[in-house]
């Protein structure tokens, strides 16, 4: 059930009001109007205060890889051939860590039985374009090359992801389409993807005040993380201009109503479909950007982690 927000004018679901109405009690700030570090720290906070709480599971390890870190989620007793989750957290390329999506990982590892990888990129503006991704393509190679280190027996992969996170998934997923040599992907998952840095799409001008995340905050995240001059529609920093290939994996994209990027991520589903991709498309009115962050508030959330999962499992069984 949704009701009219008299303060944005959009249309909030009843399960999120609690979360919305705290962030505007604290000052309803959007991201950024604050400092980097500042935004971080917040980042963090609500995470912790909103997030899933830490499903136990069977081990939980971090390894550093080049010049980031992952960490090694595995649910599974008894080791053997598997499917592993690699998973691209969000923030814009500048805020979010293993930390922030640390419950999110835990629940995918507990739901779907696979070991769940998660990559601690670089963040801009100190490791500007194109770190992130550099550093995504670098741990999808190590997933499927280091199994000595990483003690896991690879079968296939699926690419998951939120905002950037998303962004960085579809590019891996593209690239690797592409590739004389491709990896086994068995599937997308991208959770409000941000894949048109463009941002000339008509939600940038429907949701602009009232949220954490505004289209004058991913100005802001584009700005700190692209180098001046650089051009916005290349296919690793706008993968929904890029021409998509066929052979990409099954993908699973959601969008959520009170968000800049709906229309982007309604756009991008809608593309790899005419491309000859197996899509499944969910859009959910009523919810803003960062509802997997703050599942553990919202129950609309926890559901769609569960979607998920079965997604998942279903794409690697």
């Amino acid at each position: 059930m949704t009701s009219q927000d008299l303060f944005s004018g959009r249309p909030v679901a009843e399960d999120a009001t609690a979360v919305l109405e705290r962030f505007r009690a604290s000052g309803g700030r959007p991201f950024h109007t604050y400092p980097v570090d500042e935004v971080r720290e917040m980042y963090e906070r609500g995470c912790a205060a909103n997030g899933l709480d830490g499903d136990s599971l069977s081990s939980v390890s971090d390894v550093g890889v080049q010049e980031f870190g992952v960490r090694v989620y595995e649910p599974r007793a008894q080791r053997g051939p598997t499917a592993v989750v690699l998973f691209l957290h969000g923030g814009g390329w500048v805020m979010g860590s293993l930390s922030t999506h640390d419950g999110l990982c835990r629940r995918l590892a507990a739901l779907t039985g696979l070991p769940v990888v998660a990559v601690d990129y670089r963040l801009a503006p100190e490791h500007l374009y194109p770190a992130a991704i550099d550093d995504s393509r670098a741990a999808l190679n190590w997933l499927f090359t280091a199994g000595p280190v990483h003690g896991l027996e690879i079968t296939k992969a699926v690419l998951v992801g939120d905002s950037a996170g998303g962004q960085l998934a579809a590019v891996l997923a593209i690239e690797n389409a592409k590739s004389a040599h491709p990896r086994p992907i068995a599937a997308q998952v991208l959770i409000y993807p941000m894949v048109n840095l463009t941002m000339s799409a008509p939600s940038y001008n429907r949701v602009t005040h009232g949220f954490p995340l505004v289209a004058d905050t991913i100005a802001w995240f584009a700005d700190h993380y692209l180098p001046q001059g650089t051009d916005r529609t290349r296919p690793d920093i706008s993968p929904a201009l890029a021409e998509l290939p066929a052979g990409l994996p099954p993908a699973y994209v959601i969008t959520v109503d009170n968000d800049p990027l709906v229309d982007e991520g309604a756009n991008y589903a809608a593309a790899l479909a005419q491309a000859g991709t197996e899509v499944r498309y969910q859009h959910l009115s009523g919810y803003a950007h960062g509802l997997l962050t703050s599942a553990g508030r919202i129950q609309r959330g926890e559901q769609t982690v569960d979607d998920i999962a079965g997604f998942i499992r279903d794409r690697t069984a």
